[in-house]
């Protein structure tokens, strides 16, 4: 079976992450978690020392989406990386603008470079579909591994994570004015690029994102012809 670059959309709190992780977890997709990547980097030792990360961090704390050019360069670097080392890949909410996807007359953008790595027929688009009054329900309650950055379900009950036994923290991105920033920069810079994507001749497919994450789960399979 061909390698496959898989590309999930949708609002905050919608279930992209949880839907990539369920992919790397059952057939070995390699979960290009971009805001993590991103978090990881800008808040490292090193961003306490680098103009360009200070203001990236400062971006990305406030909810506001880090500068374009430099998320488009890290990612397509990292995404070449992983493709030479023969990963299928799964992406939650990236690129998330015009520029990211298209890019300019400096450099392309990602899914001209993904489709370069994998072959235009094995990129595939889903947009998870939720309300807008679920993403604050959701994301206000969220918490992740303090070990192994798992989520853990809005619904979930328990303080430690089921996989290690972590204790569970908050994102900066979690907080509701964060939130509503977030939603707006949804609305204002990524869902325009589902339109764009349908015009130049990808399938997107609408899954909705309500139901139970293994529900989802069976949609997204049939979606990418992995069920």
């Amino acid at each position: 079976m061909a390698n496959k670059a898989i590309i999930i959309y949708g609002p905050p709190g919608s279930g992209k992450g949880t839907q990539a992780e369920l992919l790397a977890r059952k057939y070995g997709f390699f979960h290009f978690d971009t805001g993590r990547f991103i978090e990881n980097i800008v808040h490292s030792p090193e961003a306490n020392h680098d103009l360009v990360l200070k203001r990236e961090k400062k971006n990305f704390d406030t909810g506001r989406l880090c500068t374009p050019a430099w998320v488009l360069k890290i990612v397509k670097e990292e995404a070449t990386r992983l493709a030479k080392s023969n990963w299928s890949l799964v992406f939650s909410g990236s690129p998330r603008t015009m520029y990211e996807v298209m890019g300019d007359k400096k450099q392309k953008g990602l899914i001209n470079h993904l489709s370069r790595l994998y072959g235009r027929k094995n990129i595939f688009i889903l947009w998870l579909k939720i309300r807008e009054s679920t993403t604050m329900k959701r994301n206000s309650r969220r918490l992740l591994c303090k070990v192994c950055g798992l989520p853990i379900l809005a619904s979930a009950k328990t303080k430690r994570c089921a996989f290690c036994g972590g204790g569970m923290r908050k994102r900066t991105l979690d907080k509701p004015a964060v939130i509503k920033v977030r939603l707006n920069e949804y609305r204002d810079r990524t869902y325009p690029i589902l339109a764009y994507m349908k015009k130049s001749g990808y399938k997107v497919q609408g899954i909705n994102g309500k139901p139970p994450p293994y529900k989802v789960f069976e949609k997204v399979q049939k979606a990418v012809g992995l069920e």
